[in-house]
Formats: C-alpha cells, sequence, structure tokens
C-alpha cells in the first residue's frame, strides 16, 4: 500500500491512489517521454481522466467530485512522478481555473464541462511586475455599462496556449493591498483577446504562453466573485497552492529515487556493486529520509485543510521543505547516474530540468521562510 506505514490515509484514499497509479502507469508513462521531446500538452488526458472520475475530485458531488484536497494531491504526486509537465497542466485547470469559478450561474455554465474535460482553463495572474507581490497587478478592467474593458498582458500563464477559459486577474479600481482588484472570467473567442506562447527550460508536457487584452469586453456577468475584492475572495487558493507544490516535488523526488535504486544496484565497478561503497548506500538513505519527511509534511498540510483547520504556516512548511528536498533528490539521482543521467533518453535529466521550479513557483523559498518566521514569532 502506497505510503500507508508512513502516513494514516483511509482506506478510501489508498484505494484511490492505487487507482491514480495504475492510470499513469498505462495512459502516461509510456507516453511522457515523447511529451517532453514534443513540448506540447497531451490534451486527450483531460478528458482520459474524467473517464474516471478523476478530474472532478475534490469538487461537490453534483459536478461529480469527491473526496478532498488530500485525494487531490495523491493524483497530482501520482502525475508528477511521470510526467511533472502534464501533472502541471492538469493542476492548473482543476484546482485553478475551476475552484475559482464563482456563483451557480457561472458554475452550470462552464464548471461541468470543465470537469468533463471538454473545456479547459488557465489562470491569470502574473505580470512583469506583478509575480511574488500580489498587490501589483496592474491590468486595467474599467466598467462600461453592461459590460468591462480589459487592457495589459499577462506573463508564464500555464495552459494559456490553448485554453478555452481564462481566470483573469485585473485592477478595477485604486485601493491598497488586495483590495481594488478582481477576478473576470475571459472566453477564447472574445473580441481584443491574443495570445502568444512562450518556450520554457522544463515542465514539458505543459505549455505556457503570454496573454493580451486589447479593449477586451467582457459582459458583467463575467466578474466572479465580489467587485475590487475577488482576489481576497480566492487567496485561499494561493496558500493551498504551496500544498500542491510539495506533492508534485514528493511525486518527482519519488520516481527520482526509485529510479536511482534500480540504478545502483544493476551498476558494478571494478567487478563490485555500486552499492558496497558506503557513500552510495548513504546518499540513497538522505534520499529516503528527506522524501518521506517531505510526504509526513504535505499530507500533515492537506489533512489540516480537509478537516477546516487553520493550515498557513503547515502549508508553508511542507512548500518549503518537500521542494528543496525535490531539488536536492533529483541532483543526487542525476550524478549518481552518471554520464547516461546527461543523456536525453534518460529521465533524471528531465527530472533535473523540471525540479527547480517548484522553489520558486506557488512563493519562493525566501517566502516561506518570513512566513514561517512570522508565524513562529507571533506566538
Amino acid at each position: 500500500m502506497p505510503h500507508a506505514k508512513f502516513f494514516p490515509f483511509n482506506e478510501q484514499q489508498l484505494a484511490f491512489k492505487e487507482q491514480m497509479d495504475r492510470f499513469v502507469n498505462k495512459e502516461v508513462r509510456p507516453y511522457a517521454k515523447q511529451w517532453d521531446e514534443d513540448d506540447k500538452c497531451p490534451k486527450e488526458i483531460f478528458q482520459k481522466l474524467a473517464d474516471i472520475d478523476a478530474l472532478a475530485v475534490g469538487f461537490p458531488e453534483k459536478y461529480g467530485g469527491a473526496g478532498g484536497i488530500t485525494e487531490q494531491l495523491l493524483m497530482i504526486e501520482s502525475l508528477a512522478a511521470v510526467s511533472a509537465g502534464a501533472a502541471l497542466s492538469i493542476y492548473v485547470h482543476m484546482t485553478m481555473a475551476c475552484k475559482v469559478l464563482g456563483n451557480n450561474v457561472q458554475k452550470d455554465q462552464y464548471l461541468a464541462t470543465a470537469l468533463s474535460g471538454k473545456k479547459l482553463g488557465c489562470f491569470a495572474y502574473a505580470e512583469p511586475n506583478a509575480g511574488a507581490d500580489v498587490t501589483a497587478v496592474q491590468c486595467q478592467a474599467k466598467a462600461d455599462g453592461e459590460y468591462f474593458i480589459l487592457n495589459g498582458s499577462k506573463l508564464y500563464i500555464t495552459n494559456g496556449p490553448f485554453a478555452d477559459f481564462v481566470i483573469l486577474v485585473a485592477r478595477t479600481a485604486n485601493e491598497p493591498g488586495l483590495g481594488g482588484i478582481s477576478l473576470f472570467i475571459v472566453d477564447q473567442e472574445a473580441i481584443g483577446f491574443s495570445r502568444v506562447p512562450m518556450k520554457k527550460m522544463g515542465l514539458h508536457g505543459s505549455e505556457m504562453a503570454e496573454l493580451y487584452f486589447d479593449d477586451c469586453r467582457v459582459h458583467k456577468s463575467q466578474l466572479l466573485g465580489p467587485l475590487h475584492n475577488g482576489l481576497r475572495s480566492a487567496i485561499q487558493m494561493f496558500s493551498q497552492a504551496r500544498s500542491v507544490a510539495a506533492a508534485f516535488s514528493c511525486g518527482m523526488a519519488g520516481e527520482a529515487l526509485q529510479q536511482t535504486i534500480n540504478h545502483v544496484i544493476n551498476r558494478q565497478n571494478k567487478g563490485r556493486p555500486l552499492t558496497d561503497k558506503q557513500f552510495i548506500r548513504f546518499t540513497l538513505a538522505d534520499m529516503k529520509t528527506k522524501l518521506e519527511a517531505s510526504r509526513l509534511m504535505t499530507y500533515s498540510a492537506a489533512r489540516l485543510i480537509d478537516e477546516g483547520k487553520p493550515y498557513d504556516l503547515e502549508c508553508s512548511l511542507a512548500k518549503l521543505y518537500a521542494t528543496e528536498a525535490n531539488t536536492w533528490i533529483c541532483e543526487r539521482a542525476f550524478h549518481l547516474h552518471g554520464v547516461q543521467g546527461y543523456m536525453m533518453e534518460s529521465d533524471v535529466q528531465r527530472f533535473y530540468r523540471d525540479c527547480k521550479v517548484w522553489e520558486f513557483g506557488e512563493g519562493t523559498s525566501e517566502m516561506q521562510r518570513e512566513m514561517i518566521a512570522a508565524a513562529i514569532l507571533a506566538n
């Protein structure tokens, strides 16, 4: 049973993890290298996940959902172990674009088709001067009768090249802090909306774009949440996203460790197994320790979220530790594979390219340390 010795998952969660592992071995592992080489999101994977009722995990039963954040993280861990890029696209669609869909009319219009894999979404927040500082958004939305007029651009938007709908973060008033920032749904057919694909070092299997809004008109019914307070109403999503980054890291690190174990067991140096070397054994021990500590912190944070208890500190702890542990584990895997790991047909070179982003995605390590320090000094 996966993780059963290290964390008290219930039977349903363990069964779901086993289902996801089987799905990944059948529908992801045979194609992951090709997706990486093509640097294209395998959009058919959304429909396949919907067919096994996985795309709606964590959503209300009305929309086919079940479970909570723990199940979502188990799903991400399974996917990220084999294709972190595809897992990223799925995560952005599920737990960012779909999670913030607001009133019942909007949910009826978008959520059912989105969770069935028929329409795909993205979340457009980042700008040239708005990354870690969530209050620095400059993309403008001005009221014009029954419409809002959007002007500005967004950078580094996962799923941007193909999304059917965009969740846009835009400034609607000049207010301090999170005030004056609203959310909108923008359909891909909207006049004045355009996008340009962007290339990145790793996480192939997802696609990224810069989005442009040039006098783009959206009806006021496309406003998500309260005017001037849309981002504040969605801020919990950003906190929970830190646990998702930790789950990505657990998946990648777990696969990197397993491939390294398989490699050193079957390799010899001067006629002796590599595992005869204390350095090799101690490195594997450290990799395993960091991995299981990461999993414990990640799923402890998830349990707090599911139980409705405070979780901000625990999400930051999990995110900081797991992402930095993942980078270290993937680097050690890369090192222990030697020249074989440097070849493009090796999986570990992909892990090495994919791992570092999680130290700054969803809030940098420095930000996590600041938040952790603030929390412990406040008590």
